[in-house]
């Protein structure tokens, strides 16, 4: 299919799914003029990578696990899969922190808001 078609299937817009393809995540086939074709375990796969972008990881570590997601080899697949659930919770470390420095951000602007207000009455 077409990538208006692929676009309207999936729920990704048509530059999405070329951001997919530039960052590696997909590989759609080409029509004899040079448009794209997308089969229909190529729109699986982008409602994957959505759903994990959804989640919140970045596209370095979705482009670590698709190929993952599809061996179906299992060779090396527990250290692999140990080591990428590694870097995903270090990730989400990195992220609990960011919230945490966020909220003491906005406490912080709240007790100056309540003080600015007291003082102003």
């Amino acid at each position: 299919m077409r990538i208006s078609e692929a676009s309207r299937v999936s729920g990704v817009s048509a530059r999405s799914l070329r951001y997919y393809e530039d960052e590696g995540l997909i590989v759609p086939g080409r029509f004899s003029n040079g448009f794209r074709d997308y089969c229909r375990s190529t729109i699986d796969r982008v409602l994957v990578i959505r759903s994990l972008l959804e989640s919140g990881l970045p596209v370095r570590l979705i482009r670590e696990l698709l190929p993952r997601l599809t061996d179906e080899s299992g060779a090396g697949g527990d250290a692999v899969c140990a080591e990428f659930l590694h870097e995903v919770q270090d990730y989400r470390d990195r992220l609990a922190a960011r919230v945490a420095s966020l909220s003491d951000q906005q406490a912080a602007l709240d007790a100056y808001l309540r003080e600015a207000r007291r003082t102003d009455s």
